[in-house]
């Protein structure tokens, strides 16, 4: 069975290639008449006499390693050797970017996302202290399980470390979100900026 999938596969791209090479040989000019090397050249000088010249372009660099170099009109700043110009350097040119893109859009979307952490670690909190308070009413139909939990209370011991866990990251949002409101203000920015749309 899978030779013959394998066999009609093969036919098909043959049949496929077949048809395409009789589509490029349909679209193809009939053959010219070949050319002697010389006719070739002749009309190779004359295309080239009849052809707009390339326009130069100059760049820093050009100008930099010309003779005599680049005339600057007043005090050329000192720097050190081997040191970049200010406005090449990488750095300060992603740094003006993002300085640029502190917009409104810029702000909402990292007080949304900042909320939005809040809020699942809030209905996280949530769920985790329903499920104390079920394991606290819990009844155990098995006398040993009973027992044992009568004396170490172990499932509801690691809950409440879950809870406390939780308790701690939400307070680290809730800082986190009122230190992005800080920053919000230290920008200049609209404070209508924080609230939500």
């Amino acid at each position: 069975m899978r030779r013959k999938l394998l066999a009609l596969a093969a036919m098909a791209c043959l049949a496929a290639l077949a048809s395409l090479a009789q589509q490029q040989e349909a679209q193809q000019p009939p053959p010219a008449k070949k050319e002697s090397v010389g006719e070739a050249a002749r009309k190779n000088r004359e295309q080239k006499k009849t052809a707009p010249k390339a326009k130069r372009v100059f760049t820093n660099d050009d100008l930099a390693a010309g003779p005599g170099g680049v005339s600057v009109v007043g005090q050329q700043a000192a720097r050190p050797p081997g040191a970049q110009p200010q406005s090449a350097q990488p750095g300060q040119d992603q740094q003006e970017k993002k300085e640029e893109a502190k917009d409104e859009a810029y702000w909402r979307k990292r007080f949304s996302e900042a909320r939005k952490k809040l809020q699942d670690a809030e209905k996280e909190l949530d769920i985790l202290q329903r499920e104390l308070n079920l394991l606290q009413m819990q009844y155990y139909s098995d006398p040993n399980e009973a027992l044992r939990q009568q004396y170490d209370r172990k499932d509801i011991n690691e809950h409440r470390k879950k809870i406390e866990e939780k308790q701690r990251e939400v307070e680290q949002l809730r800082r986190a979100l009122a230190e992005l409101e800080e920053e919000l203000r230290q920008a200049g920015a609209p404070a209508a900026w924080a609230r939500e749309p």
